[in-house]
């Protein structure tokens, strides 16, 4: 089987065991667990200090809140979209992330209307998907809609944005250029408004897949660059070093990498490291400060049960001290 295809198989098994349980019973069959019996793809865990609580969300669109990282409690459903927009009444929420900026909470994350298509490449049917932003006064919800529909050009799909202010003061949206559409997979910048509620100008773009130097698969019996561009993070050295976490495919093994930019802004230009960040298996990141000040890394990895690959948040703690980031075991 394709690597792309692969990669799509296992997207559709998280989509499938997360979203449609979780929207249809929304905050009801709340629970107490242990981090290591919730199956979330995309884990992405804030820190609150207002609230003094971490609140985890990921693919889904769903929220869990934890005191001290090892017992959680949800799923609840915090997202109240605008169900006559692009999205649909019921879309998919893939990679949601929570940040706190300038005293509100704002909520990126991945939409997806399935009975939108807006294209065929190579025999792939392109959906309606759309990083978006969504806002709330609370880190808990709900999240709700702010001025702009469109965040990012609707005739091609994107993915996995994340958050960043760069030197120059300015919010913005990192995201990926879905690899489906353009078959060399990017990822990009787009400038936002100072209240994040629309963007501005148009996106450019980073660096694309085949600027790995780590990331393989094979086509045509021959060995080449993966296609696959997913989840970016942006982070700081201790030396203040700009860094970027973002993750690809080894065959059929889901692996993270690590870029630095040269010119210390998101202009890079972006250099890669030749070997992955993490062990394999392990990919889709982000970094939080703990409430008691250390560096962890929120990532998932994938386990076969029964024929059925499941997606299972751990969390490694990380240096940051020096001129790069060090994942400790």
């Amino acid at each position: 089987m394709p690597r792309h295809f692969f990669r799509a198989l296992l997207i559709l098994f998280a989509i499938t065991l997360v979203y449609p349980l979780s929207a249809q019973r929304g905050s009801r069959g709340v629970r107490t667990v242990p981090l290591g019996e919730i199956r979330l793809s995309d884990p992405c865990i804030l820190a609150d200090s207002a609230t003094q609580t971490y609140y985890m969300t990921g693919t889904g669109g769903m929220l869990w809140k934890s005191t001290d990282l090892k017992m959680w409690t949800g799923p609840y459903n915090v997202v109240r979209h605008d169900t006559a927009s692009w999205m649909g009444p019921r879309p998919m929420i893939w990679a949601a992330e929570l940040h706190r900026y300038k005293g509100r909470y704002y909520y990126f994350a991945t939409f997806t209307n399935r009975a939108v298509v807006i294209g065929t490449v190579r025999g792939n049917r392109i959906e309606r998907r759309a990083s978006h932003v969504l806002v709330s006064d609370r880190p808990d919800g709900p999240y709700v809609p702010m001025q702009d529909s469109i965040y990012l050009p609707a005739d091609r799909p994107t993915l996995d944005g994340t958050f960043w202010v760069d030197t120059d003061g300015n919010p913005y949206m990192v995201f990926c250029g879905e690899w489906l559409a353009n078959w060399n997979g990017t990822i990009e910048k787009q400038q936002l408004k100072p209240d994040l509620s629309g963007s501005v100008g148009e996106p450019k773009v980073l660096f694309r897949a085949s600027d790995s130097p780590w990331s393989r698969e094979r086509e045509n019996g021959k060995e080449t660059f993966n296609k696959v561009t997913d989840g970016p993070w942006l982070f700081r050295t201790g030396t203040g070093r700009l860094g970027m976490l973002w993750t690809s495919w080894v065959y059929d093994v889901y692996t993270q990498g690590v870029a630095y930019s040269e010119s210390g802004t998101l202009d890079g230009p972006w250099i890669q490291e030749p070997e992955p960040v993490t062990p394999p298996n392990y990919g889709h990141s982000m970094l939080f400060k703990t409430l008691d000040g250390r560096w962890m890394m929120s990532v998932h990895s994938h386990k076969n049960v029964n024929g059925r690959y499941i997606r299972i948040p751990t969390l490694f703690e990380v240096d940051l001290s020096g001129d790069k980031l060090v994942v400790r075991p």
